[in-house]
């Protein structure tokens, strides 16, 4: 599976998907008017190892709760990144099930790798 899932007016996913050569054959999806489901966020869990490394904690939400002061588990962190999309780290590539989550260089530069087959 190639899929991307991001926002399609977050500058820096733009960015990313325009360095990563546009993506053409992936199947893009924009969490702001195609949420995620609870399959797809338990197909991304699979993948990363725990709702956690998905979760976003740079999220305007995620001050606005006032949840930066309350101690957090794997079962709040999915219960919120199905309550909201902004709680999902982006971009999120899923190249041939291998999974890079945000917008670090390091995991831009995995799926660049992992796209090119070099990886």
């Amino acid at each position: 599976m190639r899929k991307i899932y991001y926002l399609s007016t977050c500058k820096t996913c733009q960015r990313i998907i325009q360095e990563l050569g546009g993506l053409e054959g992936f199947e893009k999806q924009d969490l702001k008017t195609q949420p995620l489901t609870e399959a797809q966020l338990e197909e991304l869990y699979r993948l990363a190892g725990s709702y956690e490394a998905l979760f976003s904690r740079r999220s305007q939400k995620f001050r606005e709760w006032g949840l930066k002061d309350k101690p957090l588990g794997e079962p709040d962190y999915r219960q919120l990144l199905l309550k909201h999309y902004s709680f999902l780290k982006r971009p999120v590539i899923v190249v041939d099930g291998a999974v890079f989550i945000g917008s670090a260089k390091k995991e831009v530069e995995g799926a660049r790798a992992k796209i090119q087959g070099n990886a």
